[in-house]
């Protein structure tokens, strides 16, 4: 589960499963520079880690900034 901001800045994330840490490492790292979701889900990750699905979790979340 995500949250964000107005902004679209991501305020938290909780995951769970085998692989799950490696998604957290990302996103903390985006949380910590007060990226919007919207740059992890155009991020292109290195191919056969689980983080690769960052994009597709993300694509159908709305944009709330404006």
């Amino acid at each position: 589960m995500l949250v964000s901001g107005s902004d679209d800045r991501i305020l938290g994330f909780t995951m769970i499963g085998s692989e799950a840490g490696e998604i957290v490492a990302a996103v903390q790292t985006a949380m910590l520079a007060e990226l919007p979701y919207s740059k992890l889900r155009d991020a292109v990750f290195n191919h056969l880690t689980i983080t690769e699905g960052l994009g597709p979790l993300l694509s159908n979340v709305p944009s709330q900034s404006m």
